[in-house]
């Protein structure tokens, strides 16, 4: 009985009960990227726009980019200790607003999971 507990366990934090996030393809990512665009900059030399530049995103607190005014409940998330997962981010871009209520970010959302998964694989590359 203990094994098949621990097996259990390690299937749960394996990860193996829900999507493979990294599995996306960072090619198709960086195209659906071009949805995010009209607010944010992606990569090494990425500025600041009408959203934060996005340099480093996965294993990053939230609302770290220099000189960028966060809403307060990014602010708050941060105050938190929230830290960009794939698995926070996959949560975040099905509906932001959804996640993290009282954030600015306008944008509704990226529903289609295979399209999500392909962004944050994008994302990833940024790292």
């Amino acid at each position: 009985m203990k094994s098949r507990a621990c097996l259990i366990a390690f299937a749960l934090t394996a990860g193996l009960s829900g999507p493979a996030l990294a599995q996306g393809d960072a090619a198709e990512g960086e195209k659906s990227f071009n949805k995010c665009k009209a607010c944010h900059q992606a990569g090494p030399d990425a500025r600041n726009g009408a959203g934060p530049a996005l340099k480093v995103v996965i294993g990053q607190p939230i609302a770290s980019a220099e000189d960028f005014r966060y809403s307060p409940a990014f602010v708050a998330k941060k105050e938190e200790g929230f830290v960009w997962t794939e698995e926070e981010l996959d949560q975040y871009l099905t509906n932001p607003r959804a996640y993290i209520p009282g954030n600015r970010m306008a944008f509704p959302g990226l529903r289609d999971d295979e399209e999500r998964a392909n962004v944050i694989a994008y994302l990833a590359t940024l790292n």
